[in-house]
Order: structure tokens, then sequence, then C-alpha cells
């Protein structure tokens, strides 16, 4: 089995930063590519930004430029920094990794709400 757990979420002032924080524990061996979503209220879960196990780096259009995914292998942990925030961008925001030997897993969500 595979816990994710994100952390770094709150309410920030439009302008403003936010590093999010997700670790991966439990049975991660062939862990392959972590990205963070996010789903505001009424919509459908969006895919923001993708990393592999070789620090290649996808973005949404909507994000590119202002977030920044990265991952720390020793740590199995991925982050996603978040700068130029907009009130648009209020959501839940969720972590997944996907594995090479199969399985896909989700995190619980962290809020991240901001204010203009």
């Amino acid at each position: 089995q595979v816990q994710l757990v994100e952390s770094g979420g709150g309410l920030v002032q439009a302008g403003g930063s936010l590093r999010l924080s997700c670790t991966a524990s439990g049975t991660i061996f062939s862990l392959n590519t972590m990205a963070w979503y996010r789903q505001a209220p009424g919509k459908q879960r969006e895919l923001l930004a993708v990393i592999t196990s070789g620090t290649n780096r996808n973005y949404a259009d909507s994000v590119k430029g202002r977030f920044t995914i990265s991952r720390d292998g020793a740590k199995n942990t991925v982050y996603l920094q978040m700068n130029s925030l907009k009130p648009e961008d209020t959501a839940a925001y969720y972590c997944n990794a996907a594995f090479t030997r199969g399985g896909n897993y989700w995190g619980q969500g962290t809020q991240v709400t901001v204010s203009s």
C-alpha cells in the first residue's frame, strides 16, 4: 500500500506564494511519475504539473511560468512552488503518484485559498 501526505496549503493574498509538499510512504518501489492536480468547487479535477523519475517536467498552460514542480528522490517527496497566485487558483490541491509496477494513488488534498 502507498500513502501520500500533502502539506503547505493555506490562505494567501493575490500575488503571494505558497509551496506544497507531498511525501510518499509505504510500498514505493518503482515510483515513476508524480503530479499535482487541483479541483475547484463545481469544476473537474485539473492536471497542473507532472514530473517523471528522470525529472522531466510538464505544465498546464494555466500555471506555466508561475508554478514549479520539483522532486527529492531521496525523500520520496514532490513539491509545487506556486508564485504570483491569483484568486482563480483557489482550489483543493491533490498529489498523485504513479508506479511502473502499476497503481495510481492520491493524497487527501490540501486547500489553497487566494484572496483578492
